[in-house]
């Protein structure tokens, strides 16, 4: 693995641990389909291609967890939140 695609998965591993079970929600993703997290979504995407030919899956991932939050917005599910201009409330 080359050491750019090492750092991301560095990132985001330490995202997972770190931040992910302070930050007060879940992946709208997650919740509305099953499935994984976004996070564990893109490290798979990126590690099975790479971060070049990874860029456009995990766009689409992005986006279609902005729409499951949008959904679940409609549906006034608390607790989920997406990638996007939304406060992050964090707990410590």
């Amino acid at each position: 693995m080359p050491s750019a695609a090492r750092a991301v998965d560095a990132l985001i591993r330490g995202y997972q641990r770190h931040l992910s079970a302070r930050k007060g929600f879940t992946c709208a993703h997650l919740v509305a389909h099953g499935g994984t997290s976004c996070s564990a979504a893109v490290q798979r995407i990126l590690s099975q291609r790479g971060l070049l030919r990874g860029a456009v899956p995990t766009a689409v991932r992005f986006l279609a967890c902005y729409q499951a939050a949008a959904l679940l917005r409609e549906s006034n599910v608390q607790g989920v939140c997406c990638c996007g201009g939304i406060p992050v409330p964090f707990r410590f």
